[in-house]
């Protein structure tokens, strides 16, 4: 541990976050279109969950593993966003170390699942593509339920020991966050302990997990280009390079923001705390709201299953009582 020195060691019973620096004239308004953002975030991947739950004909497994996303989605905004609103609204910043600690813990975890389901779905597409015949026998219910329970499973491991490594952090500086919820490397820069390790773990999860999932990914699509261009008649190369253009906007919207944030957090001392902090904000607001729009667009068969609720919700609304 360094020397403490003039510090005073202190154990924060609550941090306070103070929201998005230089903005604190103008929160009130940014958390407006937020606001928006998150209930369209609910209503989207809440709609996306309904439909492959309850349509038996979905039950296979691109839409399973669009609803293991949906609810990742779910869990990592409805995790961070009520909080920024009420830090933006009311002022309402204070939380507890306990508070701090679980919500950034299913914010890593959430993100980390995410990247595995990502995996997932990539290998479904190359199974699909590369090899149709052994479709069903490679990807049944139980291989998808073991997929789901491995990417959990993993994003625990993960993240658990990161978790403790931040419990016995000592504190010397301050107890206030200058961000809108508790992320990892904000939290152990306010502590007064070498902090080496925290900063290497972080290092080796986003080269050795994250970035050897993009690698897979990389690889996965590879192939599936390969064998596309492959196929004999243009219509079947077109049909091909359709079932994949979802997953690979899906793709693009999680891993860029994501690569723009860390990068932000990298290079704070040259970029703006607010222009910081406000990708890191976006990051956990614009995936979960386009990831539905996107699936429900390009998805003939979400699609259709929208279009049928919405029109028997007005019809049941028009019908005079």
């Amino acid at each position: 541990m360094m020397p403490a020195g003039n510090h005073t060691v202190f154990d924060p019973v609550n941090y306070i976050f103070t929201g998005i620096p230089g903005t604190e004239e103008s929160q009130f308004w940014i958390a407006i279109p937020f606001c928006l953002i998150y209930v369209a975030s609910l209503f989207g991947n809440s709609l996306l969950l309904f439909i492959i739950l309850t349509e038996q004909s979905l039950h296979e497994p691109m839409y399973l593993f669009v609803s293991m996303l949906a609810t990742a989605d779910l869990l990592l905004s409805t995790t961070t966003v009520p909080k920024m609103l009420a830090v933006f609204w009311f002022r309402a910043g204070e939380i507890s170390l306990a508070a701090c600690l679980t919500q950034m813990f299913f914010i890593h975890v959430s993100f980390i699942a995410e990247s595995a389901i990502l995996l997932a779905m990539a290998f479904d597409r190359y199974v699909a593509i590369c090899d149709p015949l052994r479709y069903t026998a490679v990807l049944t219910k139980s291989a998808i339920g073991k997929m789901g329970l491995a990417a959990v499973t993993r994003s625990f491991c993960i993240i658990f020991p990161l978790i403790v490594l931040t419990k016995q952090l000592k504190f010397c500086r301050t107890n206030r966050l200058p961000h809108t919820y508790c992320e990892h490397m904000i939290i152990a820069r306010l502590a007064c302990n070498d902090i080496t390790v925290h900063v290497w773990y972080g290092v080796a999860v986003a080269i050795l997990v994250i970035g050897l999932d993009v690698v897979l990914i990389a690889v996965s699509y590879g192939l599936i280009l390969r064998a596309v261009f492959l196929l004999p008649s243009k219509e079947a190369r077109l049909k091909a390079l359709r079932t994949c253009g979802s997953h690979v906007c899906v793709i693009l919207m999680f891993y860029v923001p994501a690569v723009f944030s860390s990068l932000a957090h990298q290079f704070g001392h040259i970029i703006p705390g607010y222009i910081v902090n406000l990708l890191a904000n976006l990051y956990v607001l614009i995936p979960p709201m386009l990831n539905p729009i996107v699936y429900g667009v390009t998805t003939k068969e979400i699609l259709k299953r929208v279009i049928n609720i919405f029109y028997r919700c007005w019809s049941r609304s028009s019908v005079p009582s």
